[in-house]
């Protein structure tokens, strides 16, 4: 089932921007976290252990970079993605150079870097704000994962609310596009809680959002938890029901980069469904599909691409809102903004294209 029809998705983002597939390459900076170097604590977040979504050493970026375009056969342009540990935890000299590593190559458009609220120093937002400036696609990906300062302290974030909305707002005024993570079924956290996340993360105003399951993986302080039976992830169904939901509720300008994640075997303990990539798909968009898709709750609906020419085939009347707003009008007003004109593309037309999906990085 093709989630697009019901969710502003990456891929569809992404494909209307650049007139094609463009694909996220992840890459592995050697950095680590304050969380685990003792700066704030050590052992990392109760569910952290990096290795569940990339097993390989450090390589050079060049190497890491030609290694991931040879699994992508479905694109030719791509987005360099930091992901693992905390990929703004360096000098501002030494991201530099690692980010300017990754840009090299002219077919990767844009830049998608992971962090924590609590290491984005305005030097660092400032280096990603030149990249726009460039003309390429940036993304500073925020792990939250719960608004509520309890949770945050049960799981050992080592930062409350308040550093989130912080680096939000400094992200605001250079215009970057934040998208920010979000985990369900987090301990001593009823479904509920993940969709008042939700209401505080739009109150503040986001551009993109990732949604994961609570998953027990190998390593991780949840582990022996878990094995003691003191916590338990989400089964599929609970996880569908509250991520659809949450969907219904985001308005339509907001992309969504993942609405459900995997870990790689034999890290995975639990739950099992989160070795596949494709079930929690179906089973969200099956709800989506019976119950209305994204903003469906909302004053700013999702029109799926194609809606118009299918009332035009059928007779059927199909309600279109407004036209879905471009990333920067999901940011605060205040600030001048520069449309976006796609690296090595001057003066291109962006035209939404037919297929596309969104799957786990």
């Amino acid at each position: 089932m093709q989630l697009d029809l019901h969710v502003n998705t990456i891929g569809r983002h992404l494909k209307n921007r650049f007139g094609e597939r463009v694909h996220k390459l992840p890459l592995h900076g050697d950095f680590t976290c304050p969380n685990r170097d003792g700066t704030l604590g050590r052992g990392g977040c109760s569910f952290c252990n990096v290795r569940s979504f990339n097993r390989a050493a450090p390589a050079p970026i060049a190497l890491q970079l030609a290694a991931g375009r040879a699994k992508m056969d479905r694109a030719r342009r791509y987005l360099a993605y930091f992901q693992a540990y905390t990929s703004t935890y360096a000098e501002v000299e030494t991201l530099r150079r690692l980010y300017e590593q990754a840009l090299a190559g002219a077919d990767v458009v844009g830049l998608c870097v992971g962090t924590r609220p609590d290491c984005v120093p305005d030097t660092v937002l400032d280096l990603l704000a030149g990249y726009r400036e460039r003309g390429f696609e940036v993304w500073l990906e925020l792990g939250l994962q719960s608004a509520f300062d309890g949770t945050l302290d049960r799981i050992n974030r080592g930062h409350g609310f308040a550093a989130y909305a912080d680096a939000v707002q400094r992200a605001h005024v250079r215009r970057i596009p934040v998208c920010t993570h979000l985990i369900v079924g987090l301990p001593g956290e009823a479904p509920a809680a993940s969709l008042d996340t939700l209401a505080r993360v739009l109150d503040l105003g986001v551009a993109g959002l990732k949604l994961h399951p609570l998953m027990i993986v190998r390593g991780s302080r949840l582990a022996s938890a878990w094995r003691r039976g003191e916590v338990s992830p989400p089964d599929l169904e609970t996880y569908a029901e509250v991520a659809a939901a949450m969907i219904r509720r985001t308005p339509a300008a907001v992309v969504y980069h993942r609405v459900s994640a995997t870990a790689n075997a034999p890290t995975l303990l639990a739950p099992a469904w989160c070795a596949g990539r494709f079930d929690a798909i179906h089973a969200i968009a099956r709800r989506l599909s019976a119950s209305g898709g994204q903003g469906r709750d909302t004053a700013e609906p999702y029109v799926p691409p194609g809606a118009p020419m299918l009332a035009a085939r059928t007779g059927a009347s199909v309600a279109l809102p407004a036209a879905a707003a471009p990333v920067a009008d999901a940011l605060p007003e205040g600030a001048p903004f520069a449309p976006f004109e796609p690296r090595g593309t001057p003066g291109a037309v962006f035209v939404p294209a037919a297929d596309s999906a969104c799957l786990p990085d």
